[in-house]
């Protein structure tokens, strides 16, 4: 039985097809529309995933969309209801937009179905709805490589759930706690992110990524005035501080009072305030994340937890959690937000409702497939995208480009990476990267203002051998989807004496052996990379460490900031003569950029707009 899920309408929409259970196809919309989290009902996504299993729609057995709207509309007007008579111009804002169409999603599904595939199938009677927090629990609990784990699922909002406790076993799966809206970590720490000037549902990878350059010295302020948190990690906001109930903004002039001042301006100067901020709001949010961890652990018995939902992307408080030791193993959705709810939805439709059987492969490999699940090229695509770009390249065998590729990372080249099959997920896991040598002090900055034409304080992740993990790495588990922090190893840490730094002034100083992937607190984003899931990305690494005795190389994503990441040919040829990347690698096609016709150049560069 062939099972779409589908998620759509909020913000990263998204498809996901599954046969029999098995995985055949994800992605998100945003790749092929170049909208960054486009919320738009994902045709290109479905043709995509129908392409990719070579069936036709009338195939397709049953389509299940990742929440309940009518649910939701409920929690809007009763969240009006209790707030009234403040909120009436949100009220009404929000209204239009259900009026106008969300309030009848069904027949906006069966439109888009029809429009997707231009055919005559009776749609509504294969169409579902799951619930949002089950859509979560179902994409972290059915992949993972356990036959029971707890599942923690943690967000702004679904219907009403905002953190929701399950227990998967076998095939089945049952959510057990809920904490409901308006009480949500989620909007806690997005609020935060609007707060310091960043886009909420975007900007909150910033948020994280600027903690570590503060002092965490409001958090007894927030503990005392914003959230009370149980011991058992149970939390409850005090709502007289926030406006996302019944206003436009997330906060309100109690909130801006009590942290001094009014929201930051985007673009504008960070201050160590800003940073403090940061780092308080991230402290808390470590706690209560513990909190909860320690009371599933003592309360469930489980020895295995699962997390999903857009929280469970905090690979900070990811590793918070293993450090503690509160489980045995950890396994997180690497599409942990609404998108990983287009293949949750699928599988907790064919799991749970259909009663279809499910296997465990083994105790360290899930189902995900690397979660390279996109679309991949052939060479003939390659070659005529090329070639109507008027590209110059080189076409080289497996061998020669791994050899040529390392060597050009040990001369300081930053290199675009375009491979197989595409993520699924808001990480590049060595399929759409960009890619550099991890040894050079300067390449933290290059890459930041040169490349991704981003703030200059967020740091890059490391991609590291698997077996050589703990060569360089505090930690010893697998990390395959850079959802996990962990420190530097102290042998590899350099001595750095900046205690009269404050704030970006810290990056001036090189921190280990592989400074451009060493945060400022010596902690990284690990991906561990292994050969039977990207032998490709694999092998060279594996050559770099031959030549550098460094099995570890800069991984950040192949697109600049503004911009989702890359798809197709043509976009990693944009992306590629738009920015001061030296190399582009698109399968076993290697393109030099002083080899290109400086006039394409106009063509690309300064095209992107900043967020």
């Amino acid at each position: 039985m062939y099972i779409l899920g589908i998620s759509a309408f909020y913000h990263d929409s998204a498809a996901c097809l599954i046969f029999n259970g098995e995985i055949i196809a994800a992605a998100q919309e945003e790749r092929f529309t170049r909208k960054k989290h486009d919320d738009s009902f994902p045709v290109n996504a479905i043709q995509y995933c129908v392409a990719e299993a070579n069936i036709t729609a009338s195939e397709i057995g049953y389509v299940v969309f990742y929440e309940k709207p009518l649910v939701k509309f409920e929690r809007l007007v009763e969240t009006y209801l209790a707030f009234v008579p403040h909120g009436f111009r949100s009220f009404r804002l929000a209204m239009s937009l259900w009026m106008e169409g969300k309030l009848f999603q069904k027949s906006l599904l069966i439109n888009g179905l029809c429009s997707a595939f231009e055919s005559r199938i009776n749609w509504k009677e294969k169409l579902r709805f799951s619930e949002h927090h089950l859509s979560h629990a179902a994409s972290a609990f059915f992949p993972s490589p356990f036959e029971r784990a707890a599942v923690l699922t943690l967000d702004g909002v679904g219907e009403w759930t905002t953190t929701s406790l399950a227990i998967g076993h076998g095939n089945q799966l049952n959510i057990i706690k809920e904490i409901h809206f308006p009480h949500s970590l989620g909007l806690l720490y997005s609020s935060f992110t609007y707060y310091l000037g960043f886009k909420v549902n975007s900007g909150e990878y910033k948020m994280m990524g600027l903690a570590p350059y503060g002092m965490p010295r409001y958090t007894r302020l927030i503990k005392d005035k914003l959230i009370t948190i149980c011991e058992d990690g149970s939390f409850h906001l005090n709502m007289r501080y926030f406006n996302y109930c019944a206003g436009l903004t997330m906060t309100n002039r109690r909130f801006h009072h009590l942290f001094g001042g009014s929201p930051r301006q985007p673009e504008s100067p960070i201050t160590q305030r800003e940073m403090d901020i940061a780092a308080s709001i991230q402290k808390v949010t470590e706690e209560i994340i513990v909190k909860l961890a320690r009371s599933i652990a003592l309360e469930t018995g489980e020895r295995n937890l699962c997390l999903a939902g857009g929280v469970a992307l905090n690979s900070v408080a990811n590793g918070v959690i293993l450090r503690e030791k509160i489980f045995d193993n950890v396994w997180i959705q690497p599409a942990a937000g609404d998108a990983g709810g287009a293949l949750g939805a699928a599988l907790a439709y064919w799991h749970i409702h259909h009663q279809g059987e499910r296997s465990c492969a083994s105790a360290l490999h899930d189902h995900m497939q690397g979660s390279y699940l996109g679309p991949a090229y052939s060479d003939q695509v390659i070659e005529q995208t090329l070639n109507k770009r008027g590209a110059r390249y080189d076409k080289l065998t497996s061998d020669e480009l791994i050899n040529q590729i390392a060597r050009l990372l040990t001369e300081g080249n930053v290199i675009g990476w375009m491979q197989g099959r595409m993520e699924f997920g808001p990480r590049a896991l060595g399929a759409r990267s960009i890619i550099a040598d991890p040894r050079a002090s300067a390449m933290q900055k290059k890459l930041n203002l040169k490349i991704k034409f981003r703030e200059s304080f967020r740091p890059f992740a490391p991609s590291v051998l698997r077996e050589h993990m703990t060569d360089w790495f505090m930690c010893d588990i697998d990390s395959p989807y850079m959802l996990l922090v962990d420190h530097i190893n102290t042998d590899k840490q350099y001595k750095v004496h900046d205690s009269e730094s404050e704030g970006i002034e810290k990056l001036n100083f090189a921190r280990s052996a592989i400074p451009a992937v060493t945060h400022v607190d010596y902690s990284a984003r690990i991906q561990t990379v292994h050969q039977d899931t990207n032998p490709k990305y694999y092998a060279l690494i594996k050559r770099f460490y031959e030549l550098t005795d460094c099995p570890v190389l800069v991984n950040t994503s192949f697109n600049i900031r503004g911009e989702p990441i890359v798809c197709t040919p043509e976009d990693a040829f944009r992306c590629f003569m738009g920015t001061e990347m030296d190399v582009l690698v698109i399968g076993n096609y290697l393109l030099v950029k002083e080899q290109q016709d400086t006039s394409l150049n106009n063509n690309y560069v300064n095209r992107y707009e900043l967020d």
